[in-house]
C-alpha cells in the first residue's frame, strides 16, 4: 500500500518542492498551508506521516503537534517537524511536545527522504 504524507507548510516553494519529490518517490501527498488546515485534513483522513512546519498562520506547528498527541485517534501518527528554527531549544521543544523527528531548513532532499522512509518504517513497527 502506498504511504500517504500530509505536507504542512505555508511557504509555496517548499510545498511545491516537497510535493514533487515525495510524489516522485511514490508517496500519496496532500498539502495544508496553515495549522488549521492541518487539523481539518487530519480529521478528514489520517496520513501515515505528517511533515509539519513550526511557523504557520492560524495555528503553529507546536500547537498542532500538541493537539495530535492529545487526540487518542491521532496519537499514533508519525510527526516530522520541518523548520528554519533550528536552535537547540526549538528542537527540544518540538520533540518534547511529541514530534517523532525534527529537520531544520534548509535541508538536503536526500537526507529528508531518508528520514521520511525511516519514520514510515518505524511507524509500521
Amino acid at each position: 500500500m502506498t504511504a500517504s504524507i500530509l505536507v504542512a507548510d505555508d511557504e509555496p516553494n517548499i510545498v511545491l518542492s516537497l510535493e514533487f519529490v515525495l510524489a516522485e518517490e511514490g508517496y500519496r501527498v496532500r498539502v495544508a498551508r496553515d495549522g488549521q488546515e492541518v487539523l481539518d485534513a487530519l480529521a478528514a483522513e489520517l496520513p501515515d506521516l505528517l511533515l509539519l512546519d513550526v511557523m504557520m498562520p492560524r495555528v503553529s506547528g507546536f500547537e498542532v503537534v500538541q493537539r495530535v498527541r492529545a487526540n487518542p485517534a491521532w496519537r499514533h501518527l508519525r510527526v516530522l517537524m520541518l523548520s528554519a528554527k533550528g536552535r537547540e531549544v526549538e528542537v527540544r521543544k518540538g520533540l518534547a511536545l511529541g514530534a517523532d523527528g525534527y529537520v531544520t531548513k534548509p535541508f538536503a532532499i536526500k537526507e529528508l527522504l531518508a528520514e521520511v522512509a525511516r519514520q514510515l518504517q518505524h511507524g509500521d513497527g
